[in-house]
């Protein structure tokens, strides 16, 4: 199975890799189109990364409704509803499998999520 990265990141890592059907979304974080952090709290950061996700996605030829799992990671757990609301508008139809967990994350976000999407190619 070959695998091809897509996207171009200034750390080392692909913002999305395709293995044979499947579709990996590295962690994504609040930063705008500009290069910059998005504040605004945890709902406008939710909604940046969740933008970042579908963006990272569509490189790799696959959307929103592909994505089978993600991995959130909440700077703080009282910010789990907001984030929740945030969430359930871009998952609305047969949401993913979500794992959310507490973390100290590496830079002063709210927020980062991973995905995974099950896109077959098409030949």
């Amino acid at each position: 199975m070959a695998k091809q990265t897509f996207g171009t990141s200034h750390v080392p890592l692909s913002p999305a890799v395709r293995a044979g059907d499947f579709v990996f979304i590295s962690g994504q974080v609040p930063v705008g189109p500009d290069g910059a952090l998005v504040g605004g709290g945890v709902a406008a950061e939710a909604e940046q990364v969740l933008a970042n996700v579908k963006t990272a996605l569509e490189l790799a030829g696959a959307g929103m409704d592909d994505v089978v799992k993600t991995t959130v990671w909440l700077r703080d757990a009282a910010d789990f509803a907001e984030m929740n609301a945030v969430y359930a508008r871009h998952f609305a139809t047969n949401p993913p499998a979500r794992t959310t967990v507490e973390s100290r994350l590496m830079v002063d976000i709210a927020l980062e999520i991973e995905a995974i999407a099950y896109c077959p190619q098409q030949d």
